[in-house]
This record gives structure tokens, C-alpha cells and sequence, in this order.
């Protein structure tokens, strides 16, 4: 009788388990499927604040023109060389692959000084990349990029850029945004934790494993939405 019961018990958890992955696939599917995601957000087609008059658009990584591309190459490779230091070779080609990934999704960031200027010859300001994909089971937005030009940092960009973000992991269901931070990145890693709230998660190697944590250069930090998300990427 009670093998019986343990039986049962066993088939209800596999159930719920398989129920729980089929809506999960379903929710990343759903917001996968959706090319331009500042459809929602009208209100942040626009930031015209500290002196800057910016236009927001949307974008995918299987459909950047050449000129986009190496707007996005140069701006990495400005940002990042320093931090990643003599990693940043191997690294650049990484990124080169990611940046045209089907499933990259992009916010791009230009002057809005004239409209009917073509994007071809309006220089990118700076860009987001994002992906909807599983962490610990967890739907979540993962936030490969937010690059900036030098000429529209610390003006506020950075953090209505971030909202953005918030508001379309929310919109699709997401359980949390998460991201990864280079430790030599001090002026990131306190933009993330200082001025957003973000915390370390409990995926991040430092809190894994603090032993091998030490010899990583990275953290992964994110911000949860509901309580399981929580749980699981941050009390864990």
C-alpha cells in the first residue's frame, strides 16, 4: 500500500514538473516570437533629458545591416577591451558570434536631432542586448549588453535603459533579469548594485563556490520579480 502511494506520489511530481517546463518553453517561446518589444512601451521610444535627444528602435540579431554591426563592434571594443584585458581577443570573437544569434534582441539607441536622417549614417549611441532564456528552470530576460558612448554616460541613459528592460521581462512573464558584470568593472558593478538594486545571485560563482568564486573574473548579478524567482536566484 505504501509503495503504492510513493508510486503515485512520484507520478504527480514528474507531472507537475513536465507541466511546469511546457509553460515555461511556452512563455520564453511567446516572448522570443516577438521582434519589436517597445511596442508596449511607447513612452520610451523617447529620452530627451540632460541635454540629450535620443530615439529608441528595435531590433533582432539575424537582421543587422554591416554599418550596425561595426557601430556595435566599436562600441564593445571602446567599453569592454579594458575590462576583459588580455581576455578581450577571445572574448571579441565570442561576442562577434552572440551579436547575430537568431534570438538577440536589441534596443538601439541614436540622435533624434533628425528624423529623416538614415540610420546608416546617424552614429549608434548605444545598444541593448537581450535574450529570453531558463536559469535554474526560471524564465528570465538575460542581458548580454548595455553599451553606451562615452558622450551620453552619467546623464541618466543607463538607468531609463534598465526600466525599459525591467518593464519588458515583466511584460513577457519573466521571472527576473539577470546579467553578467566583469569584477574589474568597478564603475558597472556599482551602477548594478548602488544605483539599481541588483544583487549577486546565487548562480553567480563567488556565492556557488566561494573557492573557485576567487579565480573567476565575473559575477552574475539579477533583480526578481516573484517569489520563486527569488528563491531560487537569490536566497538559494
Amino acid at each position: 500500500m505504501e509503495s503504492s502511494r510513493a508510486s503515485e506520489k512520484k507520478k504527480l511530481k514528474r507531472k507537475e514538473i513536465l507541466e511546469k517546463k511546457k509553460a515555461a518553453d511556452q512563455l520564453l517561446k511567446a516572448a522570443s516570437a516577438q521582434i519589436d518589444h517597445l511596442t508596449s512601451f511607447p513612452s520610451f521610444c523617447y529620452f530627451n533629458k540632460n541635454g540629450l535627444c535620443l530615439r529608441l528602435e528595435s531590433g533582432s540579431g539575424d537582421k543587422l545591416s554591416n554599418c550596425t554591426k561595426q557601430h556595435i563592434q566599436k562600441l564593445l571594443k571602446a567599453n569592454m577591451m579594458g575590462p576583459y584585458g588580455s581576455e578581450w581577443a577571445v572574448e571579441e570573437k565570442l561576442k562577434r558570434r552572440e551579436m547575430v544569434a537568431p534570438q538577440a534582441r536589441y534596443i538601439f539607441v541614436y540622435w533624434n536631432a533628425n528624423e529623416m536622417m538614415d540610420n546608416a549614417f546617424t552614429p549608434l549611441l548605444g545598444f541593448l542586448h537581450f535574450r529570453f532564456t531558463l536559469e535554474e528552470e526560471i524564465p528570465v530576460l538575460y542581458l548580454y549588453e548595455l553599451q553606451l558612448d562615452s558622450s551620453v554616460q552619467g546623464k541618466g541613459l543607463g538607468k531609463f535603459l534598465m526600466q525599459l528592460v525591467e518593464l519588458i521581462a515583466q511584460e513577457n512573464r519573466m521571472g527576473a533579469v539577470v546579467l553578467t558584470v566583469q569584477k574589474s568593472n568597478s564603475l558597472a558593478m556599482k551602477f548594478y548594485i548602488s544605483k539599481i538594486r541588483y544583487v549577486v545571485s546565487s548562480i553567480s560563482p563567488s556565492r556557488v563556490d566561494p573557492l573557485v568564486g576567487v579565480e573567476k573574473n565575473y559575477e552574475i548579478l539579477c533583480k526578481t520579480f516573484d517569489h520563486e524567482a527569488k528563491a531560487i536566484l537569490e536566497d538559494c
